[in-house]
């Protein structure tokens, strides 16, 4: 998120001084880094959760296509970026990888189908294909049908035009470009104050990490996109439009393997449905990854827990948030979600093989020697005040912003990096209004339909679905 930001605002603004701070060695080393993430192009091609059963009633693919939407967005985005030289050649960063979605018993596969009626009407879903035949599907992904029950229902979709994104390459490509082009990046700097000036900017207070040196500079803006932290940052900041907000971690691991011959036979990522209590971004997958053009398969994820909001973060990080502002609405959370705590301790309760299990509902011949477990990155998942309930958990992203614009973070996860460009385009408009309006010309240039809804358009999606592909080297 911030590697997008700083590129929008020094495309749009080259006068502009920026710096970034980065309390560690690096960039991306948290939740952009490719292994603490699935390298899912969220575009809602394969995540039921964005498309939920109605109890009967009719599916509305609205909050698909607006999630789609967003993602064409950052391929524009991100082809202009390539065309100017910004980004390296493609293949490092994305990849085509389909996308299906697979799912067992009667209920799921009348869904599932239910699903691809409606999707396939819309032009942003163009050649989504379904099918509940065995040897279409085995030839679409054969780690799925090997030996797989006689009888059983089952069912598939699949979208051709699917990606897999490195974005911890993204980051560094677009980091390395600011930082050559003039933009100040201070890596082992840790920000631990903001305090607002009588003048309106923000001073902010850092520490070198070498001696813990400390410093300081003044910002008219500035942007708290430092994952978990993020809210520890704003609630620093005293801005009231922090209050009754609070995180809740959730931290994640992967079974992944290098076998040449298991992944051979396998290129897509595979979504089906969560397991009830389940949160959104624990939705089961069985995913194609390519990490520097390295190819392997990850499965997973399976939730863990830590009190960090970061994994190089502090243990007293869920304990430090505590507020009397955001007490009440955490604690509404927790008498709301006993699910989600069962659900959270029958995770931390499986063993390696129980987690080979849980992949042999995908590949039944999986053997538990192949795959190893690797620990992805802590989610914090926002929690805030809600009038009717007195506190929700939400499982999306949301900026939260001063009243003067002057300052602004992002809370949450899902569907994350994939739709960093709209959020950061949202975020320009509310704390930049004064300058938006004079920077919409360029922003047509980096993002031809910025302002237009895709999906409304077929003559317009086609050709800039068409377009974007050519430029990145993936599928149509």
């Amino acid at each position: 998120m911030s590697a997008t930001l700083g590129t929008l605002l020094h495309e749009l603004q080259p006068d502009w001084k920026i710096v970034a701070f980065e309390r560690l060695s690096d960039v991306a080393q948290e939740s952009s880094n490719p292994w603490n993430n699935a390298g899912t192009g969220h575009a809602a091609l394969c995540e039921l959760n964005y498309m939920p059963k109605n109890d009967g009633g009719p599916l509305d693919p609205a909050k698909a296509v607006s999630i789609n939407e967003q993602f064409q967005q950052s391929r524009q985005f991100w082809s202009s970026l390539v065309s100017k030289g910004v980004l390296d050649e493609p293949s490092t960063f994305i990849n085509a990888t389909p996308h299906m979605t697979f799912v067992r018993g009667e209920k799921d596969v009348a869904y599932l189908k239910a699903r691809y009626e409606v999707l396939k009407k819309q032009p942003l879903f163009e050649g989504i294909e379904y099918s509940e035949d065995s040897r279409v599907i085995n030839q679409w992904a054969p780690l799925l049908m090997q030996k797989r029950r006689k009888g059983e229902p089952f069912a598939a979709t699949r979208v051709p035009a699917g990606t897999d994104v490195d974005f911890g390459a993204l980051t560094h490509q677009l980091f390395d470009h600011l930082a050559a082009s003039g933009v100040e990046l201070r890596t082992n700097q840790e920000v631990r104050k903001l305090k607002k000036q009588k003048d309106g900017s923000w001073q902010v207070s850092y520490r070198r990490a070498l001696g813990h040196t400390p410093g300081q500079l003044n910002a008219k803006f500035v942007f708290v996109g430092a994952g978990g932290w993020a809210l520890k940052m704003l609630q620093r900041s005293g801005i009231p439009e922090i209050k009754g907000y609070g995180v809740f971690p959730i931290g994640g691991q992967f079974l992944k393997t290098t076998n040449p011959a298991i992944v051979s036979q396998h290129k897509a990522k595979v979504y089906s449905q969560a397991s009830v209590g389940a949160p959104p971004m624990s939705v089961p997958h069985l995913d194609t990854r390519v990490v520097d053009g390295e190819a392997s398969l990850l499965f997973g994820p399976f939730a863990t827990f830590s009190p960090k909001f970061l994994k190089n973060g502090s243990m007293f990080d869920i304990v430090s948030q505590v507020r009397p502002h955001n007490l009440w609405p955490m604690l509404r959370v927790a008498f709301a979600n006993p699910d989600l705590i069962t659900y959270l301790v029958g995770e931390l309760l499986k063993n390696h093989r129980k987690k080979v299990d849980g992949l042999r509902v995908f590949m039944p011949t999986a053997e538990d020697e192949d795959w190893s477990l690797i620990d992805a990155g802590q989610r914090a998942q926002v929690m805030k005040k809600d009038a009717e309930k007195g506190g929700v958990l939400q499982f999306g992203t949301e900026v939260v912003s001063a009243a003067d614009g002057s300052i602004a973070g992002l809370l949450g996860a899902s569907p994350g990096a994939s739709t960093a460009v709209p959020i950061m385009l949202s975020l320009l408009k509310t704390c930049f209004p004064e300058q938006y309006a004079g920077w919409e010309p360029a922003l047509r240039e980096l993002i031809p339909t910025y302002g237009e809804k895709l999906n409304e358009n077929e003559a317009g999606a086609d050709e800039s679905m068409t377009a974007t592909a050519a430029a990145l080297g993936i599928s149509r």
